[in-house]
């Protein structure tokens, strides 16, 4: 890949497992002469004044050629979310439990930045989900779920693919995962796991009333739709984890597949059976 000209970069919250590593983010980017644009969040965060070859944004900023994460999971789904269908991928570095997602360890900084800096990482086009909620169009790069409220009865969810109704579950809640998200909610509700670059995505349920609720693997143009069949209680929404609003008694939310909407970075020759091995394969021994 060609290197980067400027960067954003992300940490999760929690800055004293990450701030020697900024320095060194920043750090390296001056020697290779790379920009880097830090949202103003992060400058506060880890105290970083104005220096050369820093800007601090507003917001998130769009206008660079790679996002850089500090982070586990949440933090690296946050910045894809944030430069979903901008061609901008995400190079993480594992700061979170399992890092699923990310591209190096974060004992392996050194050789990660060596990496970013020289262009020597591949990009893997990858899909999500997509929900109007709130007025806005959301995208879910791991899952999108619907849950009942601690203080309600049991969720009452139909679903249905295409228009044939597939069924009426009594549950806690009902979760659409795409490939990238099937080894995260959807695995722990029991879920197959869907490797990269599988074409569908995964609904399944959570803690459901009956025996006959399984995962299913929707086809990839084929339009999920959830209906909360309660008379009285909503039901949360939620993407990739974080709260968008809520579906009423009586309403329906639509799901769809779209491709290629967020670039992870990863080192070549990394594999997603290679990832499943790391990450997951030891706690079986």
């Amino acid at each position: 890949m060609k290197p980067p000209r400027s960067i954003a970069l992300f940490t999760h919250r929690a800055p004293e497992e990450t701030g020697e590593a900024v320095r060194r983010v920043l750090d390296a980017a001056q020697e290779a002469n790379v920009e880097v644009r830090l949202p103003a969040r992060e400058a506060e965060k880890h105290g970083v004044a104005s220096e050369p070859g820093v800007t601090q944004t507003s917001g998130v900023p769009l206008d660079v050629d790679m996002a850089v994460v500090l982070g586990g999971d949440g933090t690296i789904l946050e910045a894809l979310r944030a430069y979903a269908g901008r061609d901008v991928p995400v190079f993480s570095f594992n700061y979170g439990a399992i890092g699923f997602l990310s591209t190096v360890e974060d004992g392996d900084l050194d050789f990660g930045l060596r990496c970013v800096f020289a262009g020597e990482f591949e990009t893997l086009p990858m899909p999500a989900l997509a929900i109007d909620a709130g007025g806005e169009r959301r995208y879910a790069v791991n899952d999108i779920s619907l849950h009942r409220r601690p203080d309600s009865r049991v969720a009452e969810l139909a679903y249905s693919v295409q228009g044939e109704t597939l069924g009426r579950v009594r549950c806690d809640g009902l979760v659409a995962s795409t490939p990238v998200g099937s080894t995260g909610y959807n695995l722990a509700n029991g879920g197959p796991v869907l490797a990269w670059g599988v074409e569908g995505f995964v609904v399944s349920f959570i803690a459901p009333h009956t025996l006959t609720a399984r995962g299913l693997v929707v086809a990839i143009d084929d339009q999920l739709t959830v209906s909360n069949v309660a008379q009285h209680d909503p039901v949360d929404v939620t993407v990739d984890g974080r709260s968008v609003g809520e579906l009423g008694p009586g309403q329906d939310l639509e799901v769809g597949f779209e491709h290629d909407r967020v670039l992870l970075a990863q080192i070549p020759g990394s594999t997603f059976y290679g990832r499943l091995r790391e990450k997951f394969g030891r706690l079986a021994y």
